[in-house]
């Protein structure tokens, strides 16, 4: 029996505190899609699964982040899978990441993402559970197109029993034609671990689109990582799988090292998106603006372009990996052990959307 995901899997979201309030610019998300050309006027259809662990949402937080970025309200609906239900504002023990911030910005971004390349109100069904894997299962089974998972952990954590159940999932969704993303974890290399270099799960299974972190300006973006020097700290995920061997689709990726303390196997993470808290997402949550990042804001920005597609794009990696020409590539950074440079790197994949190009690989005039 596998051990239920939400008893180790934490939220990958980070709050821009006072202090470093100075050191970026906040984006909005229909601002953040122009700056990475998103297209406009796609039919879509795509219906957009999030799998939640916790926290929990409510209705006056939606009407007012809709209300400020001058779209209509999507389309939300609970469904309650296993073990816990929509819970919000409830105490968060000292230290811990408000889970209710990670429910708000899942569906604020993915929503307003989708609703910029489409000019329709999203479609989301927010999926309550204690188990990933189930969540994945039951999102698949209901039809949906699109899932982004913004929850995860070390793969260490997991263990190699339960990571091949996420996997035979996410297997499972792409062959039914729901495409997968996963935020790369925040904290740098080693993942939140001793080790110095750990990835993350759901985002290393190989059927999962595994999504890394950028600190995104309007003239710059490079490697998300706020920390320099240490391997735990605060900045994207990104390594090499211990569980999962290498995979040929990642065309031109390069060998983990072959001094390697940890898994010398599949690639992570896939693609990147900005989410580096100080160049990070106005939200609202408990009925304030917040800005936010972490890779947890990836994984939604995604979810929202690929559903306003249309449907069942089933695995959709392969083809990002031979199209490396629609995502920019970046070179600068690093997130511990590994650093950005020309071409895919453990640090942000093939790179962040062109928005228009990536659309061009899947959508037919």
């Amino acid at each position: 029996m596998a051990r239920k995901s939400s008893e180790f899997c934490r939220p990958y979201i980070k709050v821009r505190t006072h202090d470093d309030a100075g050191s970026g610019t906040a984006w909005s998300v229909p601002a953040l899609c122009s700056a990475y050309n998103w297209p406009t006027g796609l039919a879509g259809g795509g219906v957009i699964a999030l799998i939640e662990l916790g926290g929990g949402w409510v209705q006056s937080d939606m009407v007012a982040y809709f209300q400020l970025i001058g779209q209509p309200m999507p389309q939300i609906a609970d469904i309650v899978v296993e073990g816990i239900r929509n819970n919000p504002n409830q105490p968060v023990p000292a230290g811990k990441d408000d889970p209710d911030g990670e429910v708000a910005m899942d569906i604020q971004v993915a929503a307003a993402s989708y609703f910029v390349a489409t000019g329709k109100p999203a479609v989301i069904r927010v999926y309550w559970t204690d188990d990933t894997a189930l969540g994945v299962q039951r999102a698949t089974a209901d039809g949906c197109d699109v899932c982004a998972i913004s929850w995860g952990s070390d793969e260490a954590s997991w263990g190699a029993s339960f990571a091949h159940e996420m996997e035979a999932a996410a297997l499972a969704a792409v062959n039914a034609g729901m495409a997968v993303f996963a935020a790369a974890g925040d904290n740098d290399s080693g993942d939140g671990t001793t080790s110095n270099a750990m990835v993350d799960l759901p985002a290393a299974c190989p059927h999962v689109v595994g999504c890394g972190g950028t600190f995104k300006t309007s003239a710059l973006e490079t490697v998300w990582n706020n920390t320099p020097g240490q391997f735990n700290g605060q900045g994207t995920g990104g390594g090499y799988s211990m569980f999962f061997p290498t995979q040929s689709f990642q065309l031109n990726a390069p060998p983990a090292p072959a001094n390697a303390t940890a898994g010398k196997g599949r690639m992570v993470p896939d693609v990147a998106g900005n989410a580096d808290p100080n160049s990070g997402y106005i939200t609202i949550v408990h009925g304030a603006q917040k800005v936010v990042g972490g890779t947890s804001a990836v994984a939604p920005l995604y979810a929202g372009l690929f559903a306003a597609f249309g449907k069942k794009l089933g695995f959709v990696t392969p083809k990002l990996w031979q199209n490396q020409h629609a995502f920019n590539n970046i070179t600068s950074g690093s997130n511990g052990v590994y650093s950005a440079g020309p071409g895919p790197n453990p640090c942000s994949g093939v790179g962040s959307p062109n928005g228009r190009s990536v659309a061009a690989l899947f959508v037919t005039s």
